[in-house]
């Protein structure tokens, strides 16, 4: 886990952080209909798994914005170089499981060993996170809802991993969209951070629907 510590100093926000940090539920989330024609019709063209895909555009689009990458830690915020995401995974029985992915490597590499990682989470003993939770971006899904707000737990005293979640997709009138929710901790992210992650997540959309297309399907990024 690489990270730089933030001068406390000289952040800009030192303020805020203080503030938001001193309440029980420090909280703010959003949500977003997005829509994603093109990137669904890529993914079918391709043949690639509709949920990870997205989820490595996700992964990606939370890892452009600094602020989603900052953790509060020992009274002090740090900046991780990366972080990965832990989804969960739904079991035969109703359960689930977490699963952890790098979603900053090239597309080609990072879906075969998703689909591999994501069928042996079923498998997992427990819900541990391991050690560096802490850096992990916390994905879930609720694919069988078409929702326009969720009430998402959290933990007290409040963590600061921010929390992405999306639900069913629907089509109507020729277009799709799909509800994205972002909660993340006040004392690091503010309302420009959040519109800089939904921004920089549609951009994902768009640039993978049309690489796969120009690669037939190969579906192969830098």
């Amino acid at each position: 886990m690489k990270y730089r510590t933030i001068d406390m100093t000289t952040y800009p926000r030192s303020a805020h952080f203080a503030h938001f940090s001193a309440m029980p539920d420090p909280y703010v989330g959003v949500t977003v209909e997005l829509e994603i024609g093109g990137f669904l019709d890529a993914c079918r063209q391709a043949n690639h798994p509709f949920f990870l895909s997205f989820l490595y555009c996700v992964g990606r689009a939370a890892n452009a914005v600094p602020e989603l990458r900052q953790r509060i830690w020992q009274g002090g915020i740090v900046e991780l170089e990366t972080c990965d995401t832990s989804h969960t995974v739904l079991r035969s029985d109703g359960t689930y499981r977490y699963c952890r992915l790098n979603c900053m490597q090239p597309f080609a590499q990072f879906l075969p060993e998703a689909k591999r990682l994501h069928a042996a989470a079923k498998d997992q003993a427990d819900l541990d996170d391991g050690e560096d939770a802490i850096s992990l971006l916390f994905i879930s899904s609720v694919p069988w809802l078409h929702y326009t707000a969720i009430h998402q737990p959290v933990p007290t005293p409040a963590d600061s991993n921010p929390r992405i979640t999306w639900g069913q997709y629907t089509t109507e009138h020729g277009r799709t969209h799909l509800p994205v929710t972002l909660l993340a901790n006040h004392a690091l992210v503010d309302g420009v951070h959040i519109q800089q992650f939904y921004r920089a997540l549609q951009v994902e959309l768009e640039e993978f629907a049309q690489v796969s297309c120009r690669s037939n399907g190969g579906g192969a990024r830098e």
